[in-house]
């Protein structure tokens, strides 16, 4: 049976304060003694968060998990270096006192002397949270929730009696942000995202096989009451039954067919990530001079960004106060921008796109994607797996691991062979093989059925809420793992 669960709602302190001036003096006061210390730019992220996740496994509620916290990072930056530190205590000498510390780490010491300008160092505030105040009010209580997740448990029983493992994941994360620096930056926002999780496992005898589904979306409270469990269910249901008596593939190397939606799990890890700036710090993108030149197929055109309405990776600020861009990472196989934050832009030059994000307050920003797809083609799907005459359809994608340079591999969830044009006998154990620079430019067809997925994202600046996407793609040859 479902808990009975009652949260309490956060208070929005930080806009509230902000209003009143009282966030703005304060900052003020902190910023300007950054400066008069020697820092040539400084920075101060706050946050308030309420958060909870609940569990269903079989027919049961496991796990109710909610989480509060309210913390500050400071970063300030000197000559291309940069000092970070966090702090949960928010009183003015606690702030003081991370101040001290983020200075001291570049060899500053805080000074009271005047302030720098007889001017307000801080603009006028943006407000981005109006008609946001509410959203937590109006998403769905832990008892509403767990109803909702034990109704899908039961219908993956229903639907599938070889499923003996069952599983249903809710996440809502609710965070208040306030954003202050010394060129002026002063903005607040709240974010709200929820997210559901399906997951089966199968046996029959010596074969088993597990299918997961992820949905989730960003500042709609009534998502889940929306979400069709039926048709969730009965998804993962069908597929994890498809793939129980499935085949093993033979190794080999082919052409394939990766399906649109999560698909685009394979340009995020192995392409999207070496199109981060800090990539470039790090010296381990192999597209660092590559900009104006061709690294991938003509017919590939990517994009990331933070604008499209409900996606998982979309915001109406980053993490560092600025309005994301809708960034063309490469088009018609021609390599455009870099993904920059404000660390990016002083040390390699490229120019900030809305990208600095963090998981929390307990991380420095840095740049990572939001919403990240490449852009669909002319072709219908059909028309990809027509001109294949032996290999392998990716309907579903699972996990997988990325090196730094961006070699890959790549579960294969759902897998059809593909023989003469036409999709065959269902197969498992697949895995797909590769590098980014060497299978960018296979990418010979993209459909006309462009989709997005939602997804975690981890690095740098800890795990964030990003999108995937992409249409059907045809890869002409790839390296297929298997027996």
């Amino acid at each position: 049976m479902a808990p009975t669960t009652k949260l309490t709602i956060p208070e929005n302190f930080l806009i509230k304060n902000s209003v009143n001036t009282y966030w703005a003096e304060l900052l003020e006061t902190l910023l300007v003694k950054a400066r008069n210390s020697g820092a040539d730019f400084a920075e101060i992220f706050l946050e308030n968060v309420d958060n909870i996740g609940i569990l269903a496994e079989q027919d049961d509620i496991t796990s109710v998990s909610p989480s509060f916290g309210r913390g500050a990072g400071i970063r300030v930056f000197l000559s291309g270096r940069d000092g970070f530190v966090s702090t949960n205590d928010l009183t003015p000498s606690g702030l003081a006192q991370a101040l001290d510390k983020a200075l001291g780490m570049l060899g500053l010491k805080t000074t009271n002397s005047a302030s720098l300008t007889n001017t307000s160092l801080l603009s006028k505030l943006k407000n981005y949270s109006k008609q946001k105040s509410q959203w937590i009010l109006n998403c769905p209580t832990p008892d509403e929730t767990s109803d909702k997740l034990l109704l899908a448990t039961s219908l993956l029983k229903k639907y599938n009696k070889s499923i003996n493992v069952r599983r249903g994941s809710y996440s809502r994360s609710w965070q208040e942000i306030l954003v202050a620096s010394s060129d002026g930056t002063f903005a607040t926002d709240i974010r709200l995202h929820q997210s559901i999780g399906l997951n089966a496992l199968a046996s029959d005898g010596n074969n088993r096989a597990s299918i997961g589904r992820r949905y989730g979306s960003s500042d709609f409270p009534d998502d889940l009451r929306e979400w069709n469990v039926e048709l969730s269910a009965n998804d993962v249901s069908e597929s994890v039954g498809t793939m129980l008596h499935a085949d093993y593939v033979d190794a080999g190397q082919m052409p394939a067919v990766l399906a649109n939606k999560f698909g685009g799990v394979i340009f995020h890890e192995a392409c999207g990530h070496l199109l981060e700036t800090t990539q470039i710090e790090r010296g381990t993108t192999p597209f660092a001079d590559k900009v104006g030149e061709l690294i991938a197929h003509p017919s590939v055109t990517a994009i990331d960004e933070g604008t499209s309405k409900g996606a998982f990776g979309s915001l109406s600020i980053d993490d560092e106060g600025m309005e994301p861009q809708r960034t063309v990472l490469i088009k018609n196989g021609i390599l455009q921008n870099f993904l920059s934050d404000r660390a990016g832009e002083l040390r390699t030059g490229h120019p900030r796109t809305g990208s600095g994000r963090r998981q929390s307050h307990s991380f420095a920003a840095a740049s990572r994607m939001r919403n990240t797809y490449i852009s669909q083609g002319d072709y219908e799907p059909s028309d990809l797996i027509e001109t294949v005459d032996n290999g392998l359809y990716c309907k579903s994608m699972g996990g997988g691991s990325v090196g730094p340079t961006g070699q890959f591999n790549f579960a294969v969830e759902e897998g059809y062979l593909i023989k003469n044009g036409k999709l065959t006998k269902p197969v498992k154990g697949a895995t797909l093989i590769g590098e980014a620079q060497e299978i960018m430019p296979r990418i010979s067809m993209c459909a006309n059925d462009l989709d997005l997925a939602a997804g975690f994202c981890g690095s740098v600046s800890g795990n964030i809420n990003v999108t995937v996407g992409q249409p059907h793609i045809k890869v002409d040859s790839i390296t297929i793992g298997g027996r």
